[in-house]
């Protein structure tokens, strides 16, 4: 929990200035952080001393001012001041601080006081804004985080079996201790968590044991949902170094093993507060389908604001459970859009195996998500789900969006070889950078519509795919492979 929402007595989307001076008063507080993500998705910090009381009121309520080319390559050396103004809700007490510390979110604003235009956070604002101006409905977020944790090979007790790790539990498992100290501090700072787990990937190389886990959250805003996950890479990684672990977020760290993907479930809701994921018979509704479509357009552009570096591409290769093509189904994890098994029997399940027990009641449509396997956290969080908001609100904007869906749907593994035939009619997910920024560039257009994404950040994400000259991929090169993993280790 919070614990300043603990001691204020109040959620921290009320938080004010006022509740943000008192607890720091009353809990003797000596420092304030403002931390912001720049375009390299990490965030970054600027620590105060409060040093009166009158000092603290000031810099709460008029920032602070940073440079602003530093932070974003698209920005001028020559005018790029900006203010950094702190969200009071998203302020907690710093786990990680030696001192006692505050620590808030901030916002850009321009030297004329309005949020910069072309910061992330911004763009994700705007596309959200155009869903629910095109829908009429709400855009929701949450992801998978997945990540490696690696350490000395401590003894041969309990080895773990190789890419068997999913769900696995101590001793076989050697880093859940790890993993629930994150969760618990994650939800300390504001994460909405819905559980942890360890994931498939599982070996042992040298002197080293790799072992892939998954925190998972709960749908929220995706302003929220890009908050939480920015916060949680920033505190997974800050736990580690304290217990002298090594983590990484790359998408892929070997040959042959499962690379960690970033998958985004979303959900679309009423203004009354109600799921439009299901319609009355309970099956996947028109809106959901809408959307899916959406995304099947533009799909390979999509991949360039949620795969941004050449490892990326070495993750997106077929029997990975990773996607490689362009299609969408029920339950199967071979394809680029899944829908998860949702809870739509007629079954008390509960009853079922605990006898005098019933089932609460509740709407289970809410738990019903769409969910893109595609991206990694190589991505600046708030863009691509900027990304993914575009391109669901362009489901209903497009031409012909209920057949777009119907033709790119599949109810088979379709890396098996008996479905090669219709592996063959899909199309293909780019397989570099350089494929990447072309089907933006290509794309361009549906992104600038309703003035969501601006040309700097597109010509930005342009230049930064093209720079990596990696049409001819390494995939098939394991040198060049391994020097591009140790490169971008610790990416996003």
């Amino acid at each position: 929990m919070n614990h300043i929402a603990y001691t204020l007595h109040k959620p921290a989307s009320q938080f004010t200035k006022a509740d943000i001076i008192s607890y720091c008063k009353e809990q003797q507080i000596e420092m304030v952080n403002f931390m912001y993500p720049a375009a390299d998705g990490r965030l970054k910090t600027l620590n105060f001393v409060i040093n009166d009381p009158e000092y603290l009121d000031t810099i709460l309520s008029h920032g602070e001012r940073v440079d602003g080319s530093s932070l974003f390559s698209h920005i001028e050396a020559g005018n790029s001041d900006l203010y950094v103004i702190p969200r009071f809700s998203t302020a907690f007490l710093d786990p990680f601080a030696p001192l006692p510390t505050v620590t808030m979110l901030c916002t850009f604003f321009n030297k004329e006081g309005k949020p910069m235009a072309d910061s992330p956070e911004e763009t994700l604002h705007r596309a959200c804004r155009a869903f629910h101006n095109v829908t009429g409905l709400d855009f929701q977020a949450m992801g998978e985080l997945e990540y490696y944790v690696i350490a000395p090979v401590a003894d041969n007790l309990y080895p773990a079996t190789d890419q068997r790790g999913y769900h696995e539990s101590a001793p076989f498992a050697k880093f859940s201790d790890f993993r629930t100290r994150a969760m618990n501090i994650i939800s300390s700072i504001g994460g909405r968590i819905k559980y942890g787990h360890s994931e498939v990937g599982n070996f042992t190389e040298g002197q080293m044991v790799y072992e892939q886990q998954e925190i998972e959250f709960l749908p929220v805003a995706a302003s929220d949902a890009a908050d939480q996950l920015t916060l949680a890479k920033w505190a997974l990684r800050n736990l580690a170094a304290q217990m002298n672990l090594t983590i990484t977020f790359a998408p892929k760290i070997t040959a042959g093993k499962a690379g960690s993907g970033l998958h985004i479930h979303m959900r679309y809701m009423r203004p009354e507060g109600k799921s439009a994921m299901l319609d009355a018979n309970r099956n996947l509704s028109s809106e959901a389908r809408t959307a899916i479509a959406g995304m099947m357009e533009l799909a390979p552009s999509i991949t360039a604001f949620g795969n941004t570096n050449p490892t990326s591409y070495f993750r997106l290769v077929p029997h990975q459970e990773a996607p490689t093509n362009v299609c969408w189904g029920d339950r199967n994890r071979s394809v680029l859009v899944r829908v998860p098994l949702g809870w739509t029997a007629d079954s008390d399940m509960c009853a079922a195996v605990n006898p005098g027990s019933s089932a609460m009641v509740a709407d289970l449509s809410m738990k019903q998500t769409i969910e893109i396997r595609s991206a990694d956290a190589s991505a600046n969080i708030y863009l691509l789900l900027a990304a993914l908001a575009v391109a669901c609100r362009h489901g209903w904007e497009m031409e012909h969006a209920a057949e777009k869906a119907e033709a790119t749907y599949v109810d088979v593994n379709i890396h098996s070889p008996e479905n090669a035939a219709r592996l063959n009619s899909l199309n293909h997910l780019p397989a570099s950078c350089h494929e990447s920024a072309d089907a933006l560039e290509k794309d361009r257009e549906v992104y600038r519509a309703h003035n969501v994404f601006p040309d700097r950040i597109i010509d930005a994400t342009l230049k930064s795919l093209r720079s990596f000259a990696d049409a001819d991929s390494a995939r098939t090169d394991p040198e060049k492979m391994r020097s591009m993993v140790d490169k971008y280790f610790h990416c996003g």
